[in-house]
């Protein structure tokens, strides 16, 4: 039984990662290539189960209307922070998220994108609120 949940949460896994676009963004000069949450099990699933994400890649999420979004990471293994970006391109706000925690990260206004990327990366970077998000109208709508 055991075997069997284990190819499930394999099969789960393959299947998010598979219909997942990666599309490359730019905010402040800085060059990430993203991979695109846009559909609500890519959403869900985010970036749960990795051990490792390369320097300057990340996931994007898209969604379906700009509102107060929470960021959260249960099963997720890699210290994130993420950027919460509104419609017209803008972050909105930066938080720093801990591996499996239930605490909710919330969008300081309505967000329609959040960018995740490995713990400090935006800090690095000198990435703060009010700068653009570059590359976003390339994406994939939100189903």
């Amino acid at each position: 039984m055991r075997i069997l949940a284990v190819f499930l949460v394999f099969l789960l896994s393959a299947s998010a990662t598979a219909e997942m676009p990666v599309r490359e963004l730019s905010i402040a000069d800085q060059i990430l290539s993203v991979e695109v949450a846009h559909t609500p099990i890519a959403r869900s699933r985010g970036l749960m189960f990795r051990q490792s994400l390369d320097e300057n890649n990340g996931m994007l999420f898209v969604f379906p209307e700009a509102g107060r979004h929470s960021m959260w990471m249960m099963n997720t293994d890699i210290p994130l922070s993420v950027a919460f970006v509104d419609e017209k391109g803008i972050i909105l706000n930066l938080a720093d998220m801990m591996p499996r925690t239930a605490t909710a990260h919330r969008s300081a206004g309505p967000a329609k994108y959040a960018v995740e990327m490995n713990l400090g990366w935006f800090a690095a970077k000198k990435i703060t609120p009010g700068e653009r998000v570059m590359g976003l109208e390339k994406l994939p709508a939100a189903e």
